[in-house]
Parts: C-alpha cells; structure tokens; sequence
C-alpha cells in the first residue's frame, strides 16, 4: 500500500498523524485480531482484556510512519506493526504483575481481574505467538533485530527491579533502564518500517536512532506525568512510580538538589514506597526545580528525534514522525 506524500516543513499535530495512518492502523487492529484468538478461552479472555484496552498504539504506528517516510508500504509492516504490539502487550501483562499494579488504562489490570499466574502466562502466550509472526516473514534480520529488542527488554526488567526502593539509583541508572525497557522497542519498531521499505543501512540506522530518542523522551515525559497528570486521563493512579519505590528523574533531581534534611526524607520515601508522602514529594520536586529539568530532558531528546530524520524527503510521513517526538513530550497524558 502506498499514501500519497505531499511535501512540507511543518510537524502534524496528533489527530492528524492518526489520520494519516487511519487504514494501516484498521489493517493492523484487523490483522492483531485474527491472530490473537486461541482455544484456550482465558488466553482470549485476558489478550483482549488488555489490547482492546484504548492504548495509542503509537510503537505500531511508528513502524507504519517510518515505512512510508522511504517509500511504499504493505502487508509485511502491518504483520511487523502486530509483531510490536505483541511483544508491547506482553511487556505490559508483565510489569503489572511486577508492580503489583491494579489500574491500567483506567480499567483494572489483567492480574487484578484474574490472578497473577494467568496475566504472566498470557504474557509468554503474546511474545511466543509475536515469534510465530516472525517466522512467516521469513528474513533472519527481522529475527535478529527481534530477538535482540526482547532480549534487551528483559534484562531491563530485571534492572529495573534490582533498583526498586534504592535511593542511590542515579541518573544513568535510570536512563539504562529507560533504554532497555522502552526506548529499544521503539528503536526497533522505526527500524523495522525502514527495513521492510527496502531502506539502505545507513537509513536504517538513522530511524532506529529517531526510535530510540523517541523513547526516551516519551518514558521521561511519562514519569514527570506520574506526579503531574490528572488522574482520570493518565489512566492509572497518580503517583504510583513513587508507591513502587520507583526513583524516577524528578525524584533523582530533587535528592540531589535539595537540602539534607530534605534528601534524606526523600531517600527515606523512596526506600519505604510511600504514596502518602506524595504532597511532600510533589512539594521538594517543585522547589528544586525537577519537574522543569526534567520536561528539559525530554526536551532534549525529542530535538534529538527530530534531527536524525534530518536529510530524509519532506514528506507528509517525516512531517508525522517530527509530530510524533513532539507529541511525545508535549502531551498530558
């Protein structure tokens, strides 16, 4: 399939980026849905559960963007766009077991609804039935790349939780985890839409660099969300990073921008994950600063997003990536 590229210098706004993309997604929504049913009826039960829960499907739509900003699309980026969800999904039924989380996307999570052992099997249903995928498409490099992201996102996982109720988690501890856990499947998903449009390796490089930026910006964005959002549109509970012992970069900035007194009821919050203290937390990031900083971060790294689609065709597509990483930190929730 190919849409019709018209040049411009402008970023599209988010309504317009969906779209742009509005039948590939239908196509890749039609394809996700015929692929996921099995005959195991909580498998189902739990898989729509939580893909048929009003998520953005903004990795999908990355692979799809990033097809169209080399040249024409087709079958192949959406049964990859599903390949993505997939594995996204399953992280997702992962983490909330983890977290002990019970809000998702302002529904109650998979775990809550139906225990922790079916939503972790669910989610090893969701990554064995992205493999399957996989193999039809028939192309080592697509395995590769593939088996390398989910190898990368586990090991993120599992650093992540060896820094949960550590204070002295330091900003490159944090930015390491945001690598692995989110940032490399965006990577892989821009990637991926380059590759299926036959792009040279340099090209190739170029995405998974915008991907990678991308994702960075849009998880720092999601932790300054964690203490700023309103409850009912960020679809979970506010403050739930800092009930987990999560420290997050507004949090990291404050400790270490703060008085002592100060940083050491900081260090003391996070040790313990204690939600309550969130009026005292919200209070200490403020004065110091961190909030902004962070916003700054993410900043940073949409800009940085940007520049790598530098010296690609203006195309409508590019204009909806430059849209997509300023949507990334612009957004509320």
């Amino acid at each position: 399939m190919s849409i019709a590229t018209t040049p411009l210098h402008t970023a599209l706004s988010l309504p317009q980026i969906q779209s742009f993309a509005a039948s590939d997604m239908a196509a890749i929504d039609t394809l996700i849905h015929d692929r996921l049913t099995s005959d195991i009826v909580l498998i189902n039960q739990i898989a729509d559960h939580i893909i048929c829960s009003g998520g953005k499907r903004l990795r999908p739509m990355l692979t799809m963007l990033a097809g169209h900003a080399i040249g024409h699309t087709g079958p192949h980026h959406h049964q990859l766009a599903a390949i993505i969800e997939f594995i996204h999904t399953a992280t997702l039924l992962h983490d909330d077991v983890v977290d002990g989380s019970e809000l998702r996307r302002s529904s109650s999570t998979a775990n809550a609804l139906w225990g922790n052992a079916p939503s972790v099997l669910v989610g090893d249903f969701l990554y064995s039935r992205s493999f399957q995928l996989m193999t039809e498409l028939a192309n080592l490099e697509v395995m590769q790349i593939l088996a390398e992201t989910t190898n990368r996102i586990s090991e993120g996982e599992v650093l992540q939780l060896l820094h949960v109720h550590n204070p002295d988690t330091d900003e490159t501890t944090y930015l390491s985890v945001i690598e692995r856990k989110t940032a490399i499947l965006f990577a892989a998903a821009a990637q991926l839409g380059a590759l299926a449009s036959h792009a040279d390796t340099q090209t190739q490089t170029r995405m998974y660099e915008y991907g990678m930026q991308l994702g960075y910006a849009f998880q720092i964005t999601d932790d300054v969300l964690d203490y700023t959002a309103n409850n009912s549109q960020l679809g979970k509970n506010l403050g739930d990073d800092l009930a987990e012992g999560k420290a997050t970069l507004p949090v990291i900035h404050a400790m270490t921008h703060s008085d002592a007194a100060t940083c050491e009821r900081l260090r003391m919050i996070i040790s313990k994950g204690d939600s309550d203290a969130m009026p005292e937390v919200l209070n200490a990031i403020r004065t110091t600063g961190s909030l902004d900083y962070s916003r700054q971060r993410a900043s940073a790294y949409a800009a940085t997003a940007e520049r790598a689609l530098e010296g690609l065709p203006e195309t409508e597509a590019v204009a909806a990536l430059r849209g997509l990483a300023r949507y990334a930190v612009q957004r509320t929730y």
